[in-house]
């Protein structure tokens, strides 16, 4: 059962730094956060949030220079 908290497009659009009209088109594409979709809403659930946020994090401008390894150490 998912206990953390659940957000609105909005508000979570607002959480990651991102317009809510992003977060609309990532969900037609799939390359934005993970969500919920209950009925006829969209909800973002705040851990998959963070989870997708903790992906995003670098060390570098191009791909193959990041250490992926270093970040997942200092996440942990």
């Amino acid at each position: 059962m998912l206990s953390s908290k659940k957000m609105k497009t909005a508000e979570a659009a607002d959480y990651i730094g991102k317009s809510a009209s992003w977060l609309n088109k990532t969900r037609l594409t799939g390359v934005g956060p993970v969500y919920l979709k209950i009925g006829g809403s969209v909800l973002y659930d705040v851990a998959d949030l963070d989870v997708w946020l903790a992906g995003k994090r670098r060390t570098a401008v191009y791909d193959f220079a990041n250490d992926n390894a270093r970040i997942a150490a200092r996440a942990a």
